[in-house]
C-alpha cells in the first residue's frame, strides 16, 4: 500500500513537474509572442511613420510637379512667344534683304546714269568749248567786217555812188555815173543777171544819208547780182525798196529807189528780195 501511494505521489509530482514545465512553455511562448507583436507594433508604427514621411515627400513632390508644369507652360508660352519673334525677325530680316537687294540695284542704276550723264556732260563741255570757239571766231570776224565797214563809210563819205566799190579795196575812180548805169543794165539784160535765192535775207550795214545808198551783208556769194532789188522793213515794218548798183562777195552797195527812204533806213534794219 505503501508503495501505491509512492507511485501515486510519483506520478502526481510528475504531472505537476509537467504542468509546471508546460505552464513555463506555455508563459515562454506567450513572451514571445509579446515580443513579436511589440516588435511588429513597433515595425509598424516605424512603416506608418515612414507611410507619412513618404506621403509628405509624395506631396512634395507633386507640389513640385505642379511648379515644373507651371514652369513648363511657362517655357512653352516663351518658347512660342520667341517663335513668334523669330518669324517676325526672320520675315523682317527677309524684307530688309529685300530692301538691300532692290537698294543695290537702284544704286547700280543711279551709277549707270550718272555714268551715262557724266558722258553727256563732257559731250556737252566739248561741244561748249567748241561753240564758244565758234562764238569767238565770229566775234572776231565779226569785228573785223565792223572794221571794214568802219573803214568803208569813212572812204565813202565824200565820193558819189557811181564811183564806190564796196569792199575792202581802196576806193577807185570809175567812168560817169551814167556810164556805169548804163553799163549795169546791159550787164543785166545780157546775163539776165542771177536773182538772190529765194528767202535770202539780210540786214543793212551802213546807211550813208547824203548819197542816198546803203550797204547790206549779202553779195555774190548769196546770189545777189547787180540791178537786183530788195525791199526794207524797219522793226519788221516795209519802208521802201533799194536796187543793188556795186557787188562784192558779202557785200553789196545798193541805192534808194524811192528819195523818201533817206531819214527812214537805219542800220540793222531788214532787207529781203523784193517779191515780183
Amino acid at each position: 500500500m505503501l508503495k501505491g501511494l509512492r507511485g501515486s505521489s510519483l506520478v502526481f509530482i510528475i504531472l505537476i513537474l509537467v504542468s509546471l514545465i508546460a505552464a513555463g512553455g506555455a508563459f515562454f511562448l506567450l513572451q514571445k509572442e509579446r515580443s513579436k507583436s511589440t516588435s511588429l507594433q513597433n515595425e509598424i508604427e516605424e512603416i506608418r511613420a515612414r507611410q507619412k514621411v513618404a506621403e509628405m515627400k509624395l506631396e512634395d513632390s507633386k507640389n513640385m510637379i505642379g511648379d515644373l508644369e507651371a514652369q513648363l507652360r511657362n517655357a512653352t508660352l516663351q518658347i512660342n512667344n520667341l517663335s513668334r519673334d523669330f518669324d517676325s525677325e526672320k520675315s523682317a530680316k527677309l524684307e530688309a534683304m529685300a530692301k538691300i537687294e532692290q537698294l543695290r540695284q537702284d544704286i547700280e542704276q543711279q551709277k549707270s546714269l550718272r555714268m551715262e550723264l557724266e558722258n553727256k556732260l563732257a559731250m556737252a563741255q566739248k561741244d561748249v568749248s567748241a561753240m564758244k570757239a565758234q562764238i569767238s571766231n565770229l566775234e572776231v570776224k565779226k569785228a573785223e567786217l565792223e572794221t571794214k565797214v568802219f573803214d568803208l563809210e569813212e572812204k565813202t563819205k565824200d565820193v558819189e555812188l557811181g564811183t564806190i566799190v564796196v569792199g575792202p579795196e581802196d576806193v577807185q575812180s570809175l567812168v560817169s555815173e551814167k556810164e556805169e548805169a548804163s553799163t549795169k543794165t546791159k550787164q543785166s539784160k545780157s546775163a539776165k543777171s542771177t536773182k538772190s535765192k529765194p528767202g535770202v535775207e539780210g540786214k543793212v550795214l551802213v546807211v550813208n544819208k547824203d548819197y542816198k545808198f546803203v550797204v547790206i551783208n549779202l553779195g555774190s556769194k548769196d546770189g545777189v547780182a547787180i540791178g537786183d532789188e530788195f525791199s526794207v522793213y524797219h522793226n519788221n515794218k516795209y519802208i521802201g525798196d533799194v536796187k543793188v548798183e556795186k557787188i562784192q562777195d558779202s557785200m553789196a552797195a545798193a541805192a534808194y529807189l524811192s528819195p523818201n527812204l533817206r531819214n527812214k533806213v537805219f542800220e540793222g534794219d531788214k532787207v529781203t528780195p523784193k517779191a515780183g
